[in-house]
C-alpha cells in the first residue's frame, strides 16, 4: 500500500505541473485536467487513511504526517486557483515547498515506508 500512496503523490505532482503550464498557456484543457488530479487528492488521502488504518497503534508523529500532507494538498490548490485568478502565488509556493519537504522528511524517516534517514 505505501507504493500505492507514494505513486499516487508522483502522478499528482506530475499533474499539478501539468495543469499549471496548460493554465499559463490559457489551454481549455486545464479544466480537465484539474479535476483529474482532484480525483488523484481523494486517492492520496484514501490511501493514506488505509496506511494510517494499517497500523496497529497511531503514534503522533504519523498523524502530524497525516494534517501536513493534507496541508500540501491545499497549499496545491491554492497555487492553482490563486494563479487562475491572476493572483499573487508567492506564498502559496512558499507554503507549498516548506511543508512538502517537511512531509518528505517524516515520510523517509518514519518506520512504515523507506528507510533513507534512519
Amino acid at each position: 500500500m505505501t507504493h500505492a500512496h507514494i505513486t499516487t503523490w508522483v502522478i499528482a505532482f506530475i499533474l499539478f505541473f501539468v495543469a499549471l503550464s496548460l493554465q499559463n498557456a490559457g489551454s481549455p484543457k486545464v479544466k480537465m485536467v484539474h479535476m483529474v488530479l482532484r480525483l488523484f487528492y481523494l486517492l492520496i488521502i484514501a490511501t493514506g487513511a488505509v496506511l494510517l488504518y494499517m497500523l496497529a497503534s497511531i503514534p503522533p508523529l504519523y498523524i502530524v504526517k497525516a494534517v501536513m500532507g493534507l496541508w500540501v494538498i491545499g497549499a496545491m490548490e491554492m497555487v492553482l486557483i490563486r494563479a487562475k485568478k491572476g493572483k499573487n502565488t508567492q506564498m502559496a509556493w512558499i507554503q507549498l515547498a516548506i511543508v512538502f519537504i517537511i512531509v518528505l522528511y517524516l515520510g523517509l524517516k518514519l518506520p512504515l515506508g523507506f528507510h533513507i534517514f534512519s
